[in-house]
């Protein structure tokens, strides 16, 4: 055992939450109890570059139930659950996490992960794959296989691999069905607004959001804050999910006129520099600007920085930059995800469906690692639906099925009136 942890003694209390979500993750319960009896990882090491919380210690407990053997660090240098952390590390788990870490501390816990030679990475933003690939090109011979489990992440490994230096098979987790359209839309869009709250206590109805891109987590942020009674409004670079914005009832308008209009701005788009100083510049007083993509690019905090006279942190999670002509506009979560620097993340019964589909991908790969080329590969259909059908199942939920008549009708071209 190897760890870089903030504090052991904080491990009881660690475990008792990792049991909390373990409660509201009956599916990977399920997988774990087939991972003990099978063994389908065994002898397997597995690096894993993940936000390290309860119910990443849930996944993590399912990999070892398989055989594997982990190491984990952090995926975001604010999204650590010290907690979480501590309690994985007294389980014998390799983990270097600690919330708060600075970028030197950050990049040496990737590459202490990646000391112990993984055969399987586990990515949530790309960062051991893109440090294997530049600085440790070496160990890329041992690799035979790799999930993704965030957007911003699959948009790195597809231009990895249009540009042919994609070295070896990765699974687009973040793509599967029972991924993206519930983690992304309902995981994001209630541990964005809990963030928000969290971290500023302000009222959202009555307020003006601005949602800065409507894929499936701008649509959950938008779903979201309008419940709360929230105006939203839109901005987009897509027409056709601009226009979708407006048929679902959300106004939509360039960024630079919300920006004279808005109160709270969520950027949720996995681009950089969506906020930028021509926005900042016409912003109202006391606006809050939140990111919600997996990088701190998105809001330009270098331009806002270079903007202020005067920079003060005024609440644990709001830094307000004031501006030469005396407006405050309040940095929420230094710009990092906001659902996990000031709030939990997503709930736990989002994340098990998202991490089934990781423990099931990673089964996968051991299974089919010979026959596998270096490219990005969709979670096979068959994996994305048993998920479904174990979510459904864990729900108490049943469904019918198609009659013989039914599936033979769907499957001819002879069938008409």
């Amino acid at each position: 055992m190897d760890c870089d942890v903030k504090d052991l003694a904080l491990a009881e209390k660690g475990r008792d939450r990792i049991e909390w979500a373990d409660q509201e993750m009956r599916v990977l319960a399920q997988i774990r109890e087939r991972f003990d009896k099978e063994k389908p990882l065994a002898g397997i090491r597995i690096g894993a570059c993940l936000h390290v919380t309860t119910e990443t210690a849930n996944l993590v407990r399912t990999l070892v139930a398989g055989g594997a053997e982990v190491a984990l660090c952090a995926s975001n240098p604010l999204s650590t659950q010290d907690d979480a952390a501590a309690a994985l590390c007294e389980d014998d788990i390799d983990v270097y996490a600690i919330k708060g870490e600075d970028n030197e501390t950050y990049y040496r816990h990737i590459n202490a992960v990646l000391d112990t030679h993984p055969q399987i990475t586990m990515d949530d933003g790309m960062d051991l794959v893109a440090i294997l690939h530049k600085e440790r090109r070496s160990q890329l011979s041992e690799l035979i296989g790799g999930t993704e489990e965030t957007t911003t992440g699959v948009i790195r490994l597809r231009a990895m691999q249009a540009d042919g230096v994609l070295s070896y098979p990765i699974v687009a987790v973040n793509d599967a069905d029972t991924k993206h359209l519930f983690d992304n839309r309902f995981g994001t869009g209630q541990s964005t607004i809990d963030g928000i709250v969290r971290a500023t206590n302000r009222l959202l109805a009555g307020r003006t959001v601005v949602v800065c891109g409507y894929g499936q987590c701008g649509r959950g942020v938008s779903s979201r804050a309008h419940g709360m009674g929230a105006r939203v409004i839109v901005a987009e670079v897509d027409p056709l999910r601009a226009l979708e914005a407006v048929m679902e009832g959300f106004e939509a308008m360039p960024l630079r006129e919300a920006a004279r209009i808005g109160d709270i701005f969520v950027t949720v788009t996995g681009d950089t520099s969506v906020l930028r100083r021509e926005h900042f510049e016409v912003m109202k007083d006391g606006a809050v600007l939140a990111n919600s993509g997996h990088f701190d690019v998105e809001i330009d905090k270098a331009a806002l920085a270079d903007m202020a006279t005067e920079v003060r942190r005024v609440r644990e999670f709001v830094d307000a930059y004031r501006l030469p002509d005396g407006r405050r506009l309040n940095l929420l979560g230094e710009g990092r995800l906001i659902n996990l620097a000031a709030a939990e993340g997503h709930p736990a019964a989002v994340m098990d469906m998202s991490f089934a589909n990781q423990a099931l991908s990673v089964e996968w790969i051991a299974q089919e690692a010979r026959r596998l080329e270096p490219k990005v590969y969709g979670v096979p259909v068959e994996i994305d639906r048993e998920v479904a059908r174990l979510k459904l199942a864990a729900m108490g939920i049943e469904i019918d099925r198609l009659t013989e008549e039914q599936a033979a009708y769907l499957s001819s071209w002879e069938h008409g009136t």
